[in-house]
């Protein structure tokens, strides 16, 4: 982690070996092998480190999350065991991730990088639920858990041109009015969730500045019915058109880029 803040990152670290605690909230945790935590450097005070202490740090921006700043502030520092649940999933991902140092810069690397985002924002989704759970009762527990699995579903199918209300609920064993209750309790609707999640990754993949690729590639591969409806959808969602998006990314980073090569000349 670099020694002053980011507010543009936050920073998950995946325990190997060796002594490590976390202070939270006044409570001391030891860290097992394989478990994990979310946090950034203005509080790196709250990390005791032993020695022959080793850990895989992975530097995630904060905007692909998917929550807001004060939600993603509610999980900084709480430790996540990675020998269970959603946990281990994200742990085992992760460090088999870290490994492959030659797929950082393939196509294969790519779609591992999308894919553990995916995993990561659901990590946090948990870890918020979680802590909403704690101040309610058991029957709260229950909906809140069933809630978390049906996201981890439309996470992993948001591709499907044929994920819906009806399908999602066909997978869980419940009915459509029974699922739309789930999400209205949210605050929301299963619709409106699935297209949200969407079109963050559908803005996540045409900001990318290492390859250009057309809005109707990215509108079919994230399942919108045509590039009209995206563009739409799109623009309602951020304010701008796709194109108008990808372009703004595009000469952010070259902008970036030159700077940097302006720099080493120095």
């Amino acid at each position: 982690m670099p020694e002053t803040n980011d507010r543009t990152h936050v920073y998950l670290g995946v325990h190997v070996r060796g002594p490590v605690t976390i202070d939270h909230e006044r409570a001391k945790t030891p860290l097992e092998p394989n478990d994990l935590f979310f946090c950034d450097p203005a509080r790196r005070h709250l990390l005791r480190f032993g020695e022959d202490c080793q850990m895989i740090f992975f530097r995630v921006p904060r905007c692909y999350l998917g929550v807001k700043e004060s939600e993603l502030d509610r999980v900084l520092g709480v430790p996540v065991r990675g020998g269970e649940g959603l946990g281990a999933l994200v742990s085992d991902f992760l460090t088999a991730l870290a490994a492959k140092v030659g797929f950082r810069h393939s196509t294969i690397g790519d779609r591992r990088a999308r894919t553990a985002v995916h995993l990561l924002s659901v990590l946090v989704m948990e870890l918020l639920e979680a802590d909403a759970t704690d101040e309610a009762d058991d029957a709260s527990g229950t909906v809140n858990e069933m809630l978390s699995r049906i996201r981890v579903y439309i996470e992993e199918h948001l591709m499907d041109p044929d994920l819906s209300p009806e399908s999602i609920a066909r997978a869980h064993h419940i009915s459509v009015r029974y699922l739309q209750k789930l999400f209205q309790n949210d605050g929301s609707t299963v619709s409106q969730w699935v297209r949200q999640r969407r079109l963050e990754f559908c803005r996540l993949e045409l900001g990318r500045s290492n390859r250009r690729i057309t809005m109707a590639a990215v509108a079919h591969r994230w399942g919108f019915s045509s590039p009209s409806h995206f563009s739409r959808t799109f623009r309602g969602a951020f304010g701008m058109s796709p194109s108008e998006w990808q372009a703004l990314a595009t000469s952010a980073c070259a902008t970036t880029t030159a700077g940097a090569r302006d720099e080493r000349r120095r």
